[in-house]
């Protein structure tokens, strides 16, 4: 198509279009399910109910672990029909695009229909196409009985990089348990200030850093705090882990992370174990507390007052997620 006939249309410009309503799709394994929906809580203030859902608010789909699709919903309608009216209607414009149909879950239709859909879109949208490399990519889908299109975008999942790092322990966090914990401590709010006090290896850290938030780190083992730093120049970020006892800490904080140490490295009482949760009382003023087992008389009489949880499995263990205030 000779883009020369439309130069008197203005074009769609990607992510300059900033929506009232947005449609998020995700994916999670079952015993991730508990993290997910707590994870969505926390960003979106809703209770997950499927693994789409329609929010007022924008969230970066790469902050998530389990957020795939965002589309800035430009369109709605009744039927497919509704939805091609309203691009004819405007003379809908955009150059180097694709069009994408997005599955629900329990999405019945097939690979060829769902080409057909893609399309018809893509034939009446004003300008160039591009499959291979396009610049912007429009998402059209079914949902609740109702045709949903706009801009797509997609968790780029540049974050699994992070999987491979210099020094890594088989008992740390993963990389997506740590950024759903991340996401739960500040909430949408990625301004406030956040503590991993018990920061271990970094992989907290390093989930923090790469979504800008401002994040400081405590380790008292030397041998792991050392490698710890290393796994952050290993990608570039800003050494922000301090060698030392967390009860040498005089800031105050926002919010902190905490693996609880249970002594498969280095040795951990319970009393040791009580003492971290008062020293967090002490120094922020939201705990996000990932114990292996029910803490809860601690917590409370450390001051704190349990307000969510959920549980994750990682191979035999199970990890209980506090959120505490």
């Amino acid at each position: 198509m000779n883009t020369r006939l439309y130069k008197h249309k203005i074009p769609y410009i990607k992510s300059n279009f900033r929506s009232e309503q947005y449609l998020y799709t995700t994916n999670f394994s079952a015993y991730e399910k508990q993290l997910c929906e707590m994870e969505i809580k926390y960003l979106f203030n809703i209770f997950l109910k499927n693994k789409h859902f329609f929010s007022s608010k924008y969230v970066d789909p790469s902050r998530s672990p389990f957020i795939k699709h965002c589309i800035s919903i430009k369109y709605t309608g009744s039927t497919l029909e509704d939805i091609l009216e309203q691009i004819i209607r405007d003379s809908f414009y955009a150059d180097n695009f694709k069009v994408f149909y997005i599955h629900i879950e329990n999405e019945t239709l097939s690979f060829h229909e769902s080409r057909k859909i893609e399309y018809a879109i893509g034939m009446n949208i004003k300008g160039e196409a591009e499959m291979k490399n396009p610049e912007i990519v429009f998402g059209i889908t079914k949902v609740s009985g109702k045709w949903v299109f706009g801009e797509c975008e997609s968790n780029d999942f540049s974050w699994q990089s992070h999987r491979i790092k210099p020094y890594s322990y088989s008992n740390a966090l993963n990389i997506e348990v740590s950024r759903a914990l991340v996401n739960i401590a500040v909430s949408n709010n990625k301004d406030i200030t956040l503590i991993d006090p018990c920061c271990g290896i970094g992989t907290v850290i390093i989930e923090a850093l790469s979504m800008g938030i401002n994040i400081s780190g405590y380790e008292i083992n030397p041998s792991i705090g050392t490698n710890a730093k290393k796994n952050l120049e290993h990608f570039e970020f800003q050494d922000v882990i301090t060698i030392g006892d967390m009860n040498s800490i005089i800031n105050h904080f926002d919010a902190a992370i905490v693996d609880l140490p249970y002594g498969l490295f280095t040795p951990t009482t319970i009393e040791q174990q009580i003492n971290i949760i008062k020293c967090v009382r002490r120094i922020a003023d939201k705990m996000v507390l990932i114990t292996f087992e029910d803490m809860d008389r601690y917590i409370i009489n450390s001051g704190f007052s349990i307000i969510d949880r959920c549980s994750v499995s990682k191979g035999k263990f199970v990890r209980y997620i506090n959120v505490c205030q």
